[in-house]
């Protein structure tokens, strides 16, 4: 369906990534910087302490594309509740909580209203928004940025104030989340936004029909893999770029500026880069995005000056925007409107295999003797791999479409 592009469809728009924003908070709130400390309150074995972080990513590999097929078999709305729903109440079972186990259970619950509410949020937004979806899929994508960001800070900052107190943190998580979840309601019911479909016998089988065709596409399959190498390289900066940043020896202060320069950067420029790609296709920022932000990495283990270690964190983030803020809406035009939310879906799916693979992969590379200096060149290499097969798949030259097929 069409919504207006004018004053109308802006206000739509506007509560979308108001949602999109109190959603994020709360699910990134409830892990930064808090889990890592409130598991090793509940006594986690060293040993098993990836399964707690490892726990809530599961969810999205299960069920992003399920919940993109059934969003379009079913229509947006459904899916879109059920992940409010997950929002507003998986934080207050964090108060519950008695052992690590138990914790593990809540994380896995909780990364079920992450991993159906983006795919799906980005084919409603696709759909909504034929001639600007790339512009408004980045712009969204900023504003669940904008919570993500603000979560790290409001949540130290509530573990200071309250001397560590878990609760009164979890509470705040779940006033973010239940926010969401007042918001989405009247929001979805409003005429043209989203509409429901009764469930029929054959939807199984549609569905599977659909993810049939999906992975037979080639375009899609490539695309996948362009998104999946960008969050397998982000999920091993994001772990390691801290650690190499501490051995040279810098404070948590420096460390903060430059792992948080790179995400400002991402925060800006993403929507700028989908408004971009709208106009001049979407081959161009996704070759010279890659490009940038693969180079960059290349030079950081033989770096120890601030300035130039945060220069090259924000090229990075530059070419990482670059590159995720166009993947959304090219995925949504290489289908057919029917299968929007499947392509979203599969495409989150495997983007959430390359960024839990990234860190795993990379630990064996540091641990395997290669040092801080290999494991940052194969990141390079894997992207520049990544920019070689695209080029030559043919879509670079491809103009964007308005209409599916």
């Amino acid at each position: 369906m069409k919504v207006s592009q004018g004053n109308g469809g802006n206000k739509i728009f506007l509560i979308f990534c108001a949602i999109g924003a109190f959603a994020i908070l709360s699910s990134t709130m409830s892990k930064d910087p808090v889990l890592n400390l409130f598991s090793k309150s509940l006594g986690t074995p060293d040993a098993l302490t990836g399964f707690v972080a490892a726990a809530s990513t599961i969810p999205g590999i299960l069920v992003s594309l399920p919940a993109g097929s059934l969003s379009d078999i079913l229509g947006r709305r459904k899916l879109l509740l059920i992940s409010s729903f997950v929002f507003a109440s998986a934080p207050f079972l964090y108060l519950l909580i008695g052992t690590w186990w138990q914790l593990v259970l809540v994380r896995f619950y909780h990364g079920f209203a992450t991993a159906i509410f983006v795919p799906v949020a980005n084919a409603t937004i696709a759909e909504l928004f034929p001639q600007k979806k790339g512009e408004r899929i980045s712009a969204f994508s900023s504003a669940t940025l904008v919570g993500r960001s603000i979560a790290p800070f409001l949540g130290g900052y509530i573990l200071v104030v309250t001397n560590n107190n878990f609760n009164t943190l979890y509470l705040a998580v779940g006033v973010a989340g239940f926010t969401a979840l007042i918001v989405t309601i009247p929001f979805l019911f409003r005429q043209g936004v989203s509409s429901d479909k009764k469930y029929s016998k054959g939807t199984t089988s549609i569905m599977f029909k659909d993810w049939k065709s999906i992975a037979r596409n080639r375009s899609v399959q490539i695309v996948s893999f362009i998104e999946a190498t960008q969050y397998y390289a982000y999920g091993a900066i994001e772990y390691f770029l801290v650690g190499y940043l501490n051995n040279v020896g810098m404070n948590s202060f420096s460390i903060g500026i430059i792992t948080g320069g790179y995400l400002l950067i991402v925060l800006i420029f993403t929507p700028i880069v989908g408004r971009f790609s709208d106009r001049v296709g979407r081959g161009i920022p996704i070759i010279y995005g890659t490009i940038i932000g693969g180079l960059p990495l290349l030079a950081i283990p033989f770096l120890k000056n601030f300035t130039l270690l945060l220069f090259l964190a924000l090229v990075y983030g530059f070419g990482f925007s670059m590159v995720t803020s166009t993947i959304p809406a090219l995925g949504s035009e290489l289908v057919a409107k029917t299968q929007i939310g499947t392509s979203m879906g599969f495409i989150s799916t495997i983007m959430d295999v390359g960024q839990t693979l990234g860190p795993i992969i990379c630990g064996f590379i540091l641990s395997a003797g290669l040092g801080y200096i290999g494991l940052f060149a194969s990141l390079t290499v894997l992207l520049l791999l990544s920019c070689v097969i695209f080029s030559l798949s043919g879509m670079a030259r491809s103009k964007n479409t308005s209409d599916n097929l």
